[in-house]
């Protein structure tokens, strides 16, 4: 992952370079509709983007007024395998205990459900389709960060 930062950011300031890289994996390559992509929850969210050298290469969101709603997790093809959507995944889940959650969920695609069962994620209920694409519902349960230690122990 050298070369590669990853950074929460707000839709407001940040929304070409999210759309950069959603457009391309939803829209262009798994042909869900651009009405469907790019939808309200979009503005209450906090997004995570992954450029190299300025380039946006990856983005995620969390929605923290839907319990912690993971979604949008996308890495353009060229950089797929080499951890930036792990990456994105601990900043999204770290914003998560920030904001005192004790767990996240998403709907993850059937397709990327090893990914965030190597995360830790579970899969809980049935498949179901979304923008006519296979979808399960998966939680994590977050570990507290760890307690800072007092000095002198």
């Amino acid at each position: 992952m050298e070369g590669i930062d990853i950074k929460t950011v707000s839709w407001q300031e940040d929304r070409s370079a999210l759309e950069a890289v959603r457009v391309v994996v939803f829209v262009q390559e798994q042909n869900v509709p651009v009405d469907l992509e790019m939808d309200d929850r979009d503005a209450l969210c906090v997004h995570v983007l992954a450029q190299e050298n300025d380039r946006p290469v990856g983005a995620g969101r969390i929605d923290l007024l839907q319990q912690g709603k993971v979604g949008r997790v996308a890495v353009l093809k060229a950089w797929r395998g080499r951890g930036i959507g792990r990456a994105m995944m601990s900043v999204l889940e770290a914003t998560a205990r920030k904001a005192g959650l004790a767990q996240v969920w998403l709907n993850a695609q059937i397709s990327a459900r090893s990914f965030y069962e190597s995360l830790g994620y579970a899969t809980s209920g049935d498949s179901f389709l979304e923008a006519d694409i296979l979808h399960c519902r998966m939680q994590k349960t977050l570990q507290p960060p760890p307690a800072s230690r007092l000095a002198g122990e």
